[in-house]
């Protein structure tokens, strides 16, 4: 039978299930460094990077993070700059920034100390339900039940909730059931049990079902229901933005700026930027955005093809054209109001910059 979230249980309704995973787990888990801790802010740091993001992706970030900022003190003194150079590549930049906001919070509010409960750490920018149950229960053991997308799939399947896990108001319904399956005694243990069975055993696509040790209690898999649950409604459509960047160079710079709030990649760098409603841009339009930024392009040059690019986000894709314009000299101050500045190929290596700019950067050996 489907759980029912208002049907009566007694404490042990469902120890079945922890008992099962608990002992999966030690056959199974894999060997990560910040399973080997109990330090609340390495916990966290891995808990923010692999948020949206798998642990083989998500891995060379934690030990880069982890030996350049080994401390919150050390992360909350870096640079702004710096902190998103170093997660350049891994995407939802705003991870970035509010984990550095979250390390200065800790560092000014909290006295360099992270709370040691699940309401302490609410209280942090950025610190969500899942983070703070993850770093309660890892590193202060406390009860407190885990709901990342691993955990939704896997009690979804074995417990026949058919709730949208893609509406907030679902959340109630599973954390419910999840606050009534933890044990007490090893609530730690618990979430990373469940987390690494829905990566490893109850995955997405092609679950191993034949070899689950929930085979003969799990709801999906009794009815044939596997590839149905957990319920999610599809996303909007995402809309297409053109991007025409014009890389603007002079002798051996090259003109970038850093992007405002308010959008996609802030505080990343890139070039000058012509956004318009197609992805054709004429030489008469190119000509006439180079010189409103003050610039003058150079005579008898044959212009190169525009090199084009597509970059996939969560919500929108960016079609890009990369148009490099030669100067004949220095750009005006217009420039500068533009935001842009001139950088050396050396000193455009350590800006922290979008996947799309870096491959281009890449490709034109810039």
């Amino acid at each position: 039978m489907a759980f029912s979230p208002t049907a009566p249980t007694t404490p042990d309704s469902y120890s079945w299930f922890a008992e099962a995973l608990l002992a999966w787990y030690p056959r199974h888990r894999r060997d990560l460094p910040w399973r080997h801790t109990r330090d609340p802010y390495l916990i966290w740091l891995s808990e923010v990077i692999l948020q949206q993001t798998r642990v083989k992706q998500g891995l060379p970030y934690y030990l880069t993070f982890s030996s350049h900022y080994p401390t919150v003190q050390d992360l909350a003194a870096a640079l702004p700059d710096e902190v998103l150079r170093h997660w350049q590549g891994l995407g939802y930049y705003s991870r970035a920034r509010n984990m550095h906001h979250t390390a200065q919070q800790v560092v000014t509010e909290f006295g360099g100390r992270f709370p040691d409960s699940y309401a302490g750490l609410l209280l942090l920018k950025g610190v969500g339900q899942y983070t703070a149950a993850a770093v309660a229960s890892f590193a202060y053991d406390e009860q407190v039940a885990v709901l990342d997308g691993n955990v939704f799939r896997v009690l979804a399947r074995v417990f026949g909730l058919h709730h949208d896990i893609a509406a907030p108001a679902s959340r109630k319904q599973f954390q419910q059931l999840a606050d009534q399956l933890i044990p007490a005694d090893h609530p730690a243990e618990f979430n990373q049990a469940i987390m690494e069975f829905g990566a490893l055993q109850c995955t997405p696509a092609k679950p191993d079902c034949m070899f689950c040790p929930m085979q003969s209690r799990c709801f999906a898999f009794q009815h044939g229901l596997v590839a149905e649950l957990p319920v999610k409604s599809k996303a909007k459509a995402a809309r297409t933005r053109y991007f025409h960047y014009l890389v603007l160079r002079h002798a051996d710079r090259v003109y970038l700026r850093k992007r405002g709030p308010k959008d996609i990649w802030e505080g990343l760098y890139d070039f000058a930027l012509h956004e318009t409603d197609s992805a054709e841009l004429t030489g008469v339009e190119l000509l006439a955005a180079v010189e409103r930024l003050g610039g003058r392009m150079v005579t008898g040059r044959a212009e190169e093809p525009a090199v084009t690019a597509r970059h996939i986000l969560s919500h929108q894709k960016v079609e890009a054209r990369f148009h490099e314009v030669w100067l004949a000299g220095p750009l005006s101050a217009a420039a500068t109001s533009a935001g842009l500045a001139a950088y050396r190929s050396e000193e455009v290596e350590q800006l922290p910059k979008s996947i799309l700019i870096t491959n281009y950067i890449s490709k034109k050996q810039i």
